[in-house]
C-alpha cells in the first residue's frame, strides 16, 4: 500500500540535503532565504555546502543527511538543492523500513528522478517530481509554486496535474488509463536498467521528460526502454518537454514522439509541463491516477497528502 505522507503547514520544518552534484554556497543562501521568507523554517543538511569534485560529499555521507532528515520529527519536507550527477550512489545506503515508518514529502526532478522513484518502489512512499531548492527564487513562474502548494497542502480532494493556460497539451494515442504514476528524468530513468532499482512501469502511468538532448539521441534512450520492455507493460504514456532538445536530421521532437509512441499505441498524452522546463507542473510518483489522453485530464484517486 502506498504510504502518503502528512500535510505541509504553515511554519513548517523543511530539511534542505544536497543529493547530487554541489552548488555555490551564495545561491544556497539565496534560496534558503527566499524559502525563509514564505515562513518555513530550514534545516540545513551537513553535506549541503560540501564539494568533493562533482559531488557533494562521499555516497555515504549525502545518503545519512538524507536519513537524518527521516528521523527528524520536525521535518516535514526534504528538499534536495539540486540534481545533477550522483543521486544513485546514495540509494543502497537508504533504510527503506525506516523511510517507511516516517514518511515525509520528497520533492524534485532531473537526477532526483532516481530518488523519487526508489522511494515509492522500496518505501512504499508517495514523493513528487516538483521543484527543488534552486527554484525558489523571484523569477520562478508563479504557476510552478501553486502547483506544488496545491499538492502537498490540501487534503480534501484529489490532485489534478494541470499545464499553463497557453502551453496546450495534445493527445498522440487517444484512451483513457489508470494506474499509479512513475517515471521522470529519460536519461535518469535509463541508467536504472539493470540495477536493482530498475523502474517498474507494469501496470503503470508512465511519465517521461528530458533536457539539452538531440532528437536522434532520444529516440536512442526511448528504443533502449523499448527494448527493455518498459513500454509493454506500462498502461499508459505522460510525455513532458525536452527542453533545449535540438533538431536531428530534420526530425524534430513533436515528429519523434507521432511516430514512436504511434506504434506502442498506448494511451497517450504530450507537452506535460514539467521538469526543466521553465514551467513545472508538480506530479505525484506513485500515486494512483486517471489519464485522458483524448480530453486532457490528469487526476489522481487520492488527495497526494494526508
Amino acid at each position: 500500500m502506498v504510504v502518503r505522507p502528512a500535510r505541509l503547514q504553515a511554519n513548517d520544518t523543511v530539511g534542505i540535503v544536497s543529493l547530487g552534484s554541489p552548488l555555490d554556497p551564495n545561491i544556497i543562501n539565496e534560496r534558503i532565504l527566499y524559502l525563509e521568507s514564505l515562513g518555513f523554517n530550514v534545516l540545513v543538511g551537513e553535506s549541503v555546502f560540501r564539494y568533493t569534485g562533482f559531488l557533494s560529499g562521499s555516497d555515504e555521507e549525502r545518503a545519512n543527511d538524507f536519513m537524518r532528515m527521516i528521523v527528524n520529527e520536525q521535518v516535514k519536507w526534504i528538499l534536495p538543492v539540486r540534481g545533477g550527477v550522483g543521486v544513485a550512489g546514495i540509494l543502497r545506503y537508504l533504510d527503506w523500513d525506516l523511510i517507511r515508518q516516517n514518511p515525509k514529502i520528497v520533492t524534485g526532478y532531473s537526477d532526483i528522478s532516481v530518488l523519487l522513484n526508489a522511494l515509492y518502489q522500496f518505501a512504499d512512499l508517495e514523493t513528487l517530481h516538483s521543484l527543488m531548492l534552486i527554484d525558489f527564487k523571484l523569477s520562478t513562474p508563479a504557476f510552478n509554486f501553486n502547483q506544488l502548494f496545491r499538492a502537498i497542502s490540501n487534503t480534501q480532494v484529489p490532485y489534478t496535474i494541470e499545464n499553463p493556460r497557453r502551453m496546450l497539451r495534445y493527445s498522440i494515442v487517444p484512451g483513457v488509463a489508470e494506474g499509479e504514476i512513475v517515471g521522470g528524468n529519460l536519461t535518469s530513468i535509463i541508467g536504472t536498467l539493470a540495477t536493482p532499482y530498475e523502474i517498474d512501469t507494469a501496470g503503470k502511468l508512465f511519465f517521461i521528460e528530458e533536457v539539452n538532448e538531440p532528437v536522434h539521441r532520444v529516440y536512442r534512450q526511448l528504443l533502449h526502454l523499448e527494448e527493455a520492455g518498459k513500454f509493454d507493460d506500462c498502461a499508459g504514456v505522460l510525455i513532458g518537454r525536452c527542453t533545449n532538445c535540438q533538431t536531428s536530421y530534420g526530425v524534430n521532437y513533436e515528429q519523434l514522439l507521432e511516430e514512436f509512441f504511434s506504434s506502442i499505441g498506448k494511451p497517450t498524452l504530450a507537452n506535460i509541463a514539467s521538469g526543466h522546463g521553465q514551467y513545472k507542473t508538480t506530479i505525484p510518483i506513485g500515486a494512483e491516477a486517471i489519464m485522458d489522453s483524448e480530453n486532457d485530464v490528469i487526476e489522481t484517486i487520492n488527495p497526494v497528502v494526508i
